[in-house]
């Protein structure tokens, strides 16, 4: 299993630096992010940048749609990567700082 999915589903906050320009820019390549383990507290909703599975790839990306108990996830370009439930929903971002 990924070791960031690992760290949030075992109840851990994590900092890290993605990689990456696909939500920019709201999250720059290399900028620092702490993620919080996603819980019942959160409420998702639409552009809320979460840590999710689609498809096999595990990345920061933010929930375009909702549509009952299913999650679109999407880059900041448009660009649709699918539907997720709640499941793959690992991560909610807590914060960032500029690097």
């Amino acid at each position: 299993m990924h070791p960031i999915v690992e760290k949030l589903k075992a109840g851990q906050e994590v900092t890290f630096k993605p990689k990456g320009n696909s939500i920019v820019p709201l999250i720059r390549s290399g900028e620092e992010v702490t993620l919080e383990p996603l819980t019942d507290q959160h409420v998702l909703k639409e552009r809320m940048v979460v840590y999710v599975q689609v498809a096999g790839n595990v990345y920061l990306h933010l929930i375009g749609a909702i549509e009952q108990s299913r999650y679109q996830i999407r880059n900041n370009r448009g660009r649709v990567n699918g539907w997720v439930t709640r499941e793959h929903i690992y991560g909610v971002l807590k914060k960032q700082g500029r690097t």
